[in-house]
């Protein structure tokens, strides 16, 4: 059967560079650190006291009190984001078929606030067991899809993709497929996260995962850079507007680009760790350009996982030199979590943002905070390094890495 086209009409995004997409664009343009010591709670006993927080959020903006008792903090993103996202879409809810348009919502970890609240709570009250009403619908990851096709009365396919870091990129490829197999006119798809909590950085602490650069907070996330030492996390949400090409064109929609093609792979070997040499990045990269119907001398920008892992980032590079060989040093690379931090679950969905508005505006964001070659590294190809570069961007290829092994790659591409 002949695949219908699937084009992106609507983003909306609540990031620590900014609250809106139109924020978090600048902010990537201009280089700027999402990153500052931690607000929400005493990190005294804590190795890592820094994080990419969403700043200037109040929740009395977007909810009533009522309404807010109901949703966790990465539910408040989701919709947020959503609702920026169907606005820049000129989107009427009313004016399309509720029962082809559907909602795909991702998150690594869900409610974790709401999780770390209730069972504080529990144990602080003698372990009697007085636990909320709204407990387990604000904990599970699932919630904020429910949420946001509750308001907008969207009846159609309606899930959450869990997949770690991968997880709200496999949230867009889902969209687009059901799109494509014309299961559906549209889709609202992304991911929103919210664990810069004592339970979220105690873990990942635990796990060595995150960078201590505690003097150098604002310059802590350094992808590529010989002194890395781990991701900083984020948090926040991304939302993307999807619809079949012929239906945007009927309403008159504005419309950002083509969202071309996906890929998906595993690296079936280590629970946090990459395969040394990058095999599932390859073949998630080679997957996704296949999808797409296109070479990879096509691709002229990556917005690659990059979190600034000592072993991570290494991966990744082995694995686009596997792709593209000699095309690897005409392409631009840049990792974007280097100013927004590792958004977990929503990372997918924030960095397909900047891919989309790399494609639209000709401008690719840089990799920031880097002073130091590394020598396990290919210096010799474009990295973007500190400061955005102009350059016509015809395909941009996103990539998402999640603990587990799973990996996810999308393409977007301008319309012709």
């Amino acid at each position: 059967m002949e695949l219908k086209r699937v084009v992106v009409t609507g983003l909306g995004a609540i990031t620590p560079l900014g609250n809106t997409t139109n924020e978090l664009w600048e902010n990537l343009k201009n280089g700027v650190s999402g990153s500052d010591l931690i607000t929400r709670f005493d990190t005294e006993k804590f190795k890592t006291k820094f994080a990419c927080e969403v700043k200037g959020y109040n929740v009395e903006d977007h909810f009533d009190r009522k309404e807010s008792r109901k949703l966790d903090l990465y539910a408040q993103y989701a919709l947020v984001a959503t609702d920026e996202a169907i606005r820049d879409a000129s989107l009427d809810p009313s004016a399309v078929d509720p029962d082809k348009a559907g909602v795909i919502w991702s998150s690594g970890i869900g409610g974790l606030n709401t999780f770390l609240d209730e069972i504080a709570g529990f144990v602080k009250g003698d372990f009697t067991p007085r636990f909320s009403p709204f407990f387990i619908p604000k904990m599970i990851s699932d919630i904020a899809s429910g949420h946001i096709s509750i308001k907008y009365n969207f009846r159609g396919p309606n899930f959450s993709t869990v997949s770690a870091c991968a997880s709200s990129t496999n949230a867009i490829i889902d969209g687009l497929n059901y799109i494509r197999l014309g299961k559906a006119d549209l889709f609202i798809v992304g991911g929103s996260e919210a664990a810069i909590n004592e339970a979220g950085l105690g873990g990942f602490n635990a796990m060595q995962a995150l960078s201590t650069n505690n003097e150098n907070y604002k310059t802590a996330s350094r992808p590529f850079d010989r002194t890395r030492d781990g991701f900083v996390m984020g948090e926040g949400g991304g939302a993307l507007v999807l619809e079949e090409y012929e239906h945007a064109v009927r309403r008159g929609a504005t419309i950002y680009c083509e969202l071309a093609g996906g890929g998906m792979s595993a690296d079936a070997y280590h629970l946090t760790a990459p395969h040394p040499e990058g095999r599932g990045a390859a073949k998630v990269m080679q997957n996704a350009i296949e999808d797409a119907n296109l070479k990879p001398e096509d691709v002229d920008y990556i917005n690659v996982h990059g979190t600034a892992t000592p072993l991570g980032d290494i991966a990744e590079v082995k694995g686009i030199k596997t792709v593209f060989g000699e095309h690897s040093y005409k392409l631009n690379i840049s990792a974007t979590k280097s100013m927004a931090g590792h958004l977990l679950g929503a990372a997918g969905a924030v960095e397909a943002i900047a891919s989309i508005l790399a494609v639209k505006h000709g401008i690719v964001p840089p990799t920031i905070n880097f002073e130091h070659e590394d020598p396990d590294l290919d210096n010799k190809m474009n990295f973007t390094f500190n400061k955005a570069q102009e350059r016509e961007v015809n395909v941009a290829l996103s990539n998402t890495f999640g603990f587990g092994g799973h990996n996810s790659s999308v393409i977007f591409k301008k319309l012709k």
